[in-house]
């Protein structure tokens, strides 16, 4: 999840002054995932990039165990269409001027934009998945809130399957998206869901997530995951240390 991006869609730092204090990743900066520029040199990327190498809240992580506890329920009030996607350099994002709300107990927090991995980032019971998709909301105070769903190969996914037909296949600049993606066609049933507190997955690795990732998978079609790998093969950080954190996980 590229904060820096996530920024630029926004406006940059007027739209959201108390993020500036957390550090974003230099324009010329120079990252990917793999080679003298992948993850284990993400702290040598920048000043503010450090934490990726020394921090101690990073993401993703594999979950293997969790404590059952009564979370808040997922409230999600999201616009039903999308107003732009990007081939970025690093991932297809799709953004949205008025994205909606996300509200867990007494947090509430903007939809801005969501982007897909591939692989999976997190690891479940050792279980990885071909993909997974970020959603990433702003609340007013400058934190992020980030739900992440999983996918797995099964029946097409409509909402999916008009991305992949559409996506770039080039960096490049925003362009339309199709009116058809709604963003909600990309949540499964089941509302169950781990939370954790952690970072951004690409740098500046901001430690300022409150991490929501849904318990049960979506399936999609496994020619749209193939059509996805072939701009970006792999895309995914590795799991990084759980330390002393915990996670909580609601059925």
């Amino acid at each position: 999840m590229d904060r820096r991006r996530l920024l630029k869609s926004l406006g940059g730092l007027a739209l959201c002054p108390l993020c500036a204090g957390m550090g974003l990743a230099s324009e010329g900066a120079h990252w990917s995932y793999e080679g003298v520029h992948g993850p284990d040199h993400w702290g040598e990327v920048d000043t503010a990039s450090r934490v990726c190498g020394v921090g101690t809240q990073q993401s993703p992580i594999a979950i293997d165990t969790a404590i059952e506890a009564q979370l808040p329920p997922l409230q999600f009030s999201w616009a039903r269409k999308a107003d732009t996607i990007v081939n970025n350099g690093h991932t297809i994002q799709v953004n949205l001027k008025d994205g909606g709300t996300l509200a867990a107990g007494a947090d509430r927090y903007s939809l801005v934009q969501f982007h897909f991995h591939h692989p999976s980032e997190h690891l479940v019971h050792d279980h990885g998945f071909p993909m997974e998709v970020h959603f990433v909301h702003l609340s007013a105070r400058g934190s992020l809130g980030v739900i992440g769903v999983l996918m797995t190969i099964g029946k097409p996914n409509p909402v999916f399957a008009k991305i992949a037909a559409t996506m770039p296949g080039k960096e490049g600049t925003s362009v339309a998206a199709d009116p058809g993606i709604d963003p909600a066609g990309l949540l499964p049933t089941g509302r169950g869901y781990y939370r954790y507190e952690g970072s951004l997955t690409t740098p500046p690795c901001s430690e300022t997530v409150d991490w929501m990732l849904l318990s049960d998978p979506i399936e999609v079609a496994e020619a749209d995951v193939d059509a996805f790998a072939k701009l970006y093969p792999l895309n995914a950080r590795p799991a990084q240390k759980l330390d002393r954190r915990f996670v909580l996980h609601s059925a």
